[in-house]
């Protein structure tokens, strides 16, 4: 099956499996999709409890259902807990947590915190001369956190070139506070970086290729520009659904939207 017809299918799953819940940040989940599905279907090298393994910590972590969907896709957990997902007693929360869920390296959800998880784990790699690389995906809002640049700082200083960044540059707080170049305010922290289509699987994957095929001693972050909501027009860019549920109309034309 290509990858267009595998991300209709998680979008329309992300779609009612939130709307069953009542929960779930869908929009952002959505903006996010594209470079989750390149992580996990072409880059990350997944072996449990190998101290050699990739790591990816979602930092972002209201966009759960984003991260649960593509991990039941590619059958790293059952697909059947989906529908349970932020019920009473479910392992797939609101927000990742690590002691539930497969695959899940780090409980985030707090702003802020899973970049400096991440910093640490590409340190102790280095430290303890282990290969594998340290991936953490954060939002543009969450650069507002002060911890996200203590750790650039870090991470430069230790000269962290195994620890890769994702940068989810949706533009979601723009109206409130604009954060400008991201992509410059990391070179400034020391870091190299790159700009892609964070919807265009080609850029995606060869900045990836790049990275794990380059001799730089500096960490690398990918500053990906992305549409909130991507692939459903009237969710695209809308503030309006940052946090909402859809109703039975407005759930029939996010579906018929998905598959135009």
């Amino acid at each position: 099956m290509s990858p267009i017809k595998n991300l209709k299918q998680i979008r329309e799953k992300i779609v009612l499996i939130s709307t069953q819940a009542k929960e779930g940040h869908i929009p952002s989940a959505l903006s996010i999709l594209d470079l989750l599905w390149c992580l996990y279907d072409s880059v990350l090298k997944l072996r449990p409890f190998d101290h050699n393994r990739d790591v990816f910590i979602m930092s972002k972590g209201h966009a759960s259902i984003g991260l649960y969907s593509v991990l039941a896709h590619k059958g790293l957990i059952e697909d059947g807990a989906l529908s349970d997902f932020a019920s009473f007693g479910s392992i797939l929360g609101g927000h990742p947590d690590r002691n539930k869920v497969p695959f899940v390296e780090a409980s985030t959800g707090s702003l802020g915190h899973g970049m400096p998880i991440a910093v640490g784990v590409a340190l102790s790699k280095k430290i303890s001369h282990l290969s594998g690389s340290a991936y953490v995906l954060v939002g543009d809002g969450e650069c507002n956190e002060g911890s996200i640049w203590e750790s650039s700082l870090l991470a430069a200083e230790h000269e962290l070139n195994n620890l890769c960044c994702i940068v989810d540059h949706n533009h979601t707080t723009d109206r409130a506070l604009s954060i400008d170049s991201v992509a410059d305010k990391f070179s400034a922290f020391g870091w190299e970086t790159i700009e892609v289509d964070g919807h265009d699987h080609q850029q995606i994957l060869a900045a990836f290729t790049h990275f794990s095929s380059r001799s730089s001693s500096k960490p690398f972050c990918i500053v990906a520009n992305t549409i909130k909501g991507y692939g459903i027009k009237t969710m695209e860019n809308n503030p309006e659904w940052h946090h909402k549920t859809p109703n039975e109309q407005e759930l029939a034309l996010l579906l018929g939207e998905i598959h135009a």
